[in-house]
């Protein structure tokens, strides 16, 4: 996986390319914990994005609990393969998709 990090502010965006899966997951988790703070907007781009697997939605539900307590966290361009994934762990429920 590929994680392209943009800074603007306080607002973070990060472009995903590849597989979120149990051997990307550590990755993106050490990402995040080292990039969050001070942070209120976290924008997920999620266009090159062709596989999330149990190990990438633990990382992304614990990314939305730290940003409910600092701010907001979008995820955009989800793929329909991605979205059905959302859809069936009731993740549509708990992240915000645009």
């Amino acid at each position: 996986m590929n994680i392209i990090k943009k800074t603007e502010g306080t607002t973070l965006a990060l472009v995903l390319e590849g597989r979120l899966d149990t051997t990307t997951a550590p990755q993106l988790e050490t990402e995040l914990k080292s990039s969050l703070d001070g942070v209120t907007a976290l924008d997920l781009d999620f266009e090159k994005l062709e596989y999330l697997s149990s190990a990438g939605l633990r990382v992304l539900l614990a990314a939305q609990k730290v940003m409910n307590k600092q701010g907001t966290m979008v995820i955009h361009h989800v793929n329909d393969t991605i979205h059905e994934v959302f859809e069936v762990t009731g993740f549509l429920d708990i992240l915000t998709i645009e």
